[in-house]
C-alpha cells in the first residue's frame, strides 16, 4: 500500500511537470505577443505549477524512504516541508501578478486580440481538466497533502483560464479593463491557496494533534475493553500523514503484570489498524 502510494504520487508529479512545461511555453509566448495581462498572469501561474509539481516529485521521493537509524519514524514529514515550499512560491507569484495587474489597470492595457489566445485558453482548460481528473482519482485513494495541493492547483487553473478566455472574448467589444481585473483576481486566488498550504503544512510541522474523528475512534476502541477503568490521557504527534498515539490508561491495581501488558498489546494492535495511525504506545497505571 505504501509503495503504491508513493509510485502513484510520483506519476502525478511527472505528469504535472510535463503538462505545465508545455503550457508555460505556449501561454508565455502568446501572452507577451498579444500583451494580454491575464494570459501573462496565467503563464506565470504555470511556472508556479511547474515548481509545485517538482516539489511534489522531490518531496514524495524523500518521504518514500523507510525509517533508519537517524529517522526512526521515517521521512513522512518531507511531504509537508515541500508543501510549504509550494505555498511560499504561490505567495511570491501572487505578489508579482497583483502588482503588474494593478499597474495595467491604472495605466492602460496594450492587449491585442487574437484567435490564438482563444485556442490557447481552450487547450489549457482541456489539459488542466484532464490532469485534475487524474490527480483527483489518485488523491481519493491516498491521504497525501502533495496530491491534494496538485489536485486543487489543476482545478484552480481550469477556473482561472476560463476567466482569461472571457477577458479575451470581451476585447472584441473593446472591453479591456476586464483583462486587468482577471489578472488581479488570479493573483489573489493564488495567494489564498498558497496561504492555505502554508498553514496546513505549518500545523503538521508544529505537531498538530490527530483530528477529532480519529480521536473518537480511538476512544471507542479503548472503551470496548472492560478492564480499562479510566483513560488518563491521549496525545499524538504527526509523522508525515500518519500519527503516533500515546495513551495512558488505568487498570485494576491487582491485575498481574502479564495481563496488563497483554491488554496494552491488544489495544495498541487495534488502534494501529486505523488509517491515520502509524504507531500506538499504551502506558498502564494502577487505578
Amino acid at each position: 500500500m505504501e509503495n503504491n502510494r508513493f509510485e502513484q504520487t510520483k506519476k502525478v508529479g511527472i505528469l504535472g511537470i510535463l503538462g505545465n512545461v508545455i503550457l508555460l511555453i505556449l501561454k508565455g509566448a502568446i501572452g507577451f505577443t498579444t500583451r494580454s495581462q491575464a494570459m501573462i498572469a496565467d503563464s506565470l501561474n504555470s511556472a508556479g505549477d511547474i515548481f509545485a509539481s517538482l516539489m511534489t516529485f522531490i518531496g514524495n521521493k524523500i518521504a518514500s524512504h523507510p525509517q533508519d537509524n537517524d529517522h526512526n519514524f521515517g521521512h513522512g514529514k518531507a511531504e509537508y516541508i515541500f508543501s510549504m515550499f509550494i505555498g511560499i512560491s504561490m505567495f511570491v507569484v501572487c505578489c508579482k501578478l497583483l502588482y503588474d495587474s494593478i499597474h495595467t489597470l491604472i495605466f492602460g492595457s496594450e492587449l491585442k486580440f487574437s484567435w490564438i489566445l482563444v485556442v490557447t485558453c481552450i487547450l489549457t482548460i482541456v489539459i488542466k481538466l484532464s490532469l485534475y481528473l487524474y490527480t483527483r482519482a489518485v488523491a481519493k485513494k491516498f491521504d497525501n497533502i502533495l496530491l491534494n495541493a496538485n489536485m486543487n492547483d489543476h482545478r484552480n487553473d481550469c477556473i482561472i483560464t476560463t476567466f482569461t478566455l472571457i477577458a479575451v472574448l470581451l476585447t472584441l467589444k473593446n472591453i479591456y479593463w476586464f483583462d486587468s481585473l482577471t489578472g488581479i483576481g488570479i493573483s489573489i486566488w493564488i495567494g489564498y491557496i498558497g496561504i492555505k498550504f502554508l498553514i496546513e503544512s505549518y500545523n503538521v510541522l508544529m505537531d498538530v494533534s490527530v483530528d477529532k474523528n480519529t480521536e473518537e475512534l480511538i476512544l471507542d476502541i479503548i472503551n470496548s475493553y472492560s478492564d480499562v477503568k479510566k483513560i488518563n490521557s491521549i496525545s499524538s504527534t504527526p509523522v508525515g500523514y500518519k500519527y503516533i498515539i500515546f495513551i495512558v490508561i488505568a487498570v485494576d491495581g491487582n491485575m498481574t503484570t502479564f495481563d496488563s501488558h497483554s491488554l496494552a498489546d491488544s489495544i495498541e494492535l487495534d488502534i494501529s489498524k486505523l488509517d491515520k495511525v502509524y504507531k500506538t504506545i499504551v502506558h498502564i497505571e494502577p487505578f
